[in-house]
């Protein structure tokens, strides 16, 4: 009949856990992972058992490392998805503002292209919001000329975007 303590492995120190499973973790982790990664997670292994209290008390040290190296590449991969999403994001959001501020560009240079007493009526209308009647007023114009006026410079938009 075998006592807990007695199947415990008495590590002394972390120099000796190292000496005695480090060629272990690290063709384990290479074979799994390629060499280019296991040495930064090997690396990172031995860093986590560095905060390991009592290593004295690892029934099962190889699996007590295996399991360290498997939580510390679930967390690069999940930082790495975090990345590539955050990544994917700002590029969306970049495409969006570039594509709003072409939109802008072009729908700018439309009703530029209009001529000056149409594009005025225009402008009162759609970014003042100023009725025929206020535009007429405020032009000096006829209302029945700011209504012909707004259905040239509406044409004239609808037109441009056909293009």
């Amino acid at each position: 009949m075998s006592n807990k303590t007695d199947d415990l492995i008495q590590l002394p120190s972390l120099d000796l856990f190292y000496d005695e499973h480090a060629g272990w973790l690290k063709e384990r982790i290479e074979r799994r992972y390629g060499r280019e990664d296991a040495e930064e997670i090997v690396q990172d292994t031995w860093l986590r058992m560095t905060s390991t209290k009592s290593l004295g008390e690892v029934r099962h040290p190889k699996a007590f490392l295996l399991k360290i190296a498997m939580n510390l590449v679930s967390n690069r991969r999940r930082r790495r998805e975090l990345a590539m999403r955050a990544e994917t994001a700002a590029a969306a959001s970049q495409d969006r503002i570039d594509a709003n501020q072409t939109a802008h560009v072009m729908l700018a240079q439309i009703v530029l292209s209009l001529p000056e007493s149409v594009r005025d009526v225009f402008l009162l209308s759609r970014i003042d919001g100023l009725t025929n009647a206020q535009i007429a007023d405020r032009l000096g114009i006829s209302p029945k000329t700011v209504e012909g006026r707004m259905t040239r410079a509406l044409a004239h938009c609808a037109a441009q975007l056909r293009r």
